[in-house]
């Protein structure tokens, strides 16, 4: 970046996040989804697959942050044929979100590097495994859905002693019947996330009556960000009381 950024305009909840834990004077504009921190003071621009372009470019921001999973190129292409710069990060594993946070937040938006990035290394560094397990991971339901191969929640769990045992599939999200899902030695748990679908005790545990179930913190699985940092702990606890339940071997 060449520019002083003063006005940013978010794509996806987890930069939105970031961003606004270090300097939330430039963001002016969020996604429909970007939840935290609550009461956020800037303009709504819908959700990540359907942003209201003419907004976003009413906005003139100096700078649009969005990621290539979350987001749609053709929006993208059509953000920069209007002449707005936009930064695009790819985040796969920890070790990416961590580089791609800091080349959000200081090379695109001219900020010090935040001590809560360091934090966030910090306690991945510093975390163990917690079980010992197989999972299968679903993020929908009605088709079920599940994390493939090469996924940045998959890259947590993986850190904390949580197999996934879908990480070899070819596709990353697969659709995969729920019968297939529960078959013996298929996986020792069900991890259940509360977002993208929201999985709760009472929805989503009655569909695998043989295998303990972790109901997890999507934020904490799949958000990048100040979220990382509680990470290790969140995710940790809920994934070793579940694996407390897994008959041995």
């Amino acid at each position: 970046m060449t520019t002083t950024v003063r006005r940013v305009v978010s794509l996806v909840p987890s930069l939105t996040e970031a961003v606004a834990a270090t300097a939330p004077e430039l963001l002016v504009g969020v996604t429909d989804w970007c939840t935290h921190p609550p009461g956020l003071d800037a303009v709504r621009v819908r959700g990540t697959k359907n942003p209201d372009l003419q907004r976003i470019t009413a906005l003139a921001p100096d700078l649009v942050v969005a990621n290539e999973e979350e987001n749609r190129p053709a929006d993208l292409a059509a953000l920069r044929a209007a002449g707005i710069e936009v930064l695009v990060t790819e985040i796969r594993t920890l070790p990416q979100a961590l580089s791609e946070l800091e080349r959000v937040l200081t090379a695109g938006c001219g900020l010090p590097r935040p001590a809560w990035l360091d934090e966030a290394g910090a306690a991945w560094r510093e975390a163990r495994p917690v079980a010992d397990a197989a999972a299968v991971v679903p993020v929908w339901r009605r088709p079920w859905t599940v994390l493939g191969r090469d996924t940045f929640a998959g890259d947590l769990l993986a850190r904390l002693g949580v197999r996934n045992a879908y990480g070899g599939h070819p596709e990353r999200y697969p659709r995969v019947p729920v019968e297939e899902l529960n078959e013996p030695g298929r996986a020792d748990l069900v991890v259940l996330p509360d977002e993208p679908y929201r999985f709760t005790a009472a929805d989503g545990p009655e569909a695998f009556p043989r295998l303990p179930a972790a109901l997890v913190s999507g934020r904490h699985l799949t958000w990048y960000g100040p979220s990382l940092v509680e990470a290790p702990a969140v995710l940790g606890a809920a994934l070793a009381a579940a694996a407390e339940a897994v008959p041995p071997r």
